[in-house]
């Protein structure tokens, strides 16, 4: 299916604080949107069907403190689609960008976050934190939410949803992160969406986290379907050494579902690390 990206859309990055860059990984050409300042680069990398603008009220939260760099994740916004989707790929995507920084940070949500553990296993950083990974995997049972449900948003954004459309399935979401959505979703592989909800279903979380150094924090909603009660718990025993972090009243999308509350607790994190 091909990929959409509105012309609405762009205009939106007229009203975005941040310059596009450009990595590259082999073939595959990445998209970032970096908004500059002296501070420590921290590289974001966002979750399955949200490309880099989406977590634009992310970025702007934390220019005070360091330098966001957002990226479009492969597959995803204005990045190329890839010949694969599975962890390795993307954390291969993920250390073409760090290297473009000196002593950076890594954050990512979701997808992001398990990209974030897989990267951080295999390169030195100056820490690291994971917001609600998918701990779905091998013998720990479906995600959450289905394929079907994935693809059926993605085909209502191709053929031109709306902010009230998304409303129905987000709720909570404050109203510009509605219409960024609306507007940007269409911009998403349909392979990638796909290949990467059956990577969290064929991929362990846990295969790599034990291994993701020190240090690091794990938030995670208190109301998550994806981090459960029993997730936290097995997290913390298999690795000691991170700090784990409860964020009130959020589902997964925690910082859409309770921005202020998930973004203090973002900054608490990245405060000892800077």
């Amino acid at each position: 299916m091909t990929r959409v990206v509105r012309q609405d859309a762009l205009a939106d990055l007229a009203d975005v604080p941040a310059t596009s860059r450009w990595a590259r990984n082999g073939a595959v050409r990445l998209h970032l949107l970096d908004y500059g300042g002296d501070g420590v680069p921290l590289v974001i990398l966002p979750g399955i069907t949200s490309p880099a603008i989406c977590m634009d009220f992310v970025a702007r939260a934390l220019t005070d403190l360091v330098r966001p760099v957002v990226v479009d994740v492969r597959g995803r916004g204005l990045s190329d689609s890839g010949p694969g989707y599975t962890l390795a790929d993307y954390a291969g995507d993920a250390l073409a960008v760090l290297d473009l920084f000196e002593d950076p940070l890594l954050l990512g949500h979701s997808m992001g976050a398990r990209i974030a553990a897989v990267t951080a296993a295999r390169r030195p950083l100056r820490g690291t934190v994971l917001v609600d990974p998918p701990m779905s995997g091998p013998d720990r049972g479906p995600y959450p939410t289905t394929l079907t449900a994935f693809l059926g948003q993605l085909d209502q954004a191709v053929a031109g949803t709306t902010a009230d459309e998304v409303a129905l399935s987000w709720p909570r979401w404050p109203r510009r992160e509605q219409e960024l959505r609306a507007r940007w979703l269409s911009s998403c592989d349909r392979e990638a969406v796909a290949e990467t909800h059956r990577g969290f279903e064929t991929e362990d979380f846990f295969a790599t986290w034990p291994q993701v150094p020190a240090p690091t924090t794990l938030l995670y909603g208190a109301d998550s379907p994806v981090v459960t009660a029993a997730g936290a718990k097995e997290a913390a025993e298999a690795n000691t050494a991170a700090a784990l972090v409860e964020i009130p009243d959020a589902g997964h999308m925690v910082f859409w579902d309770a921005p202020q509350a998930a973004l203090d607790l973002l900054r608490t994190a990245l405060v000892p690390l800077l």
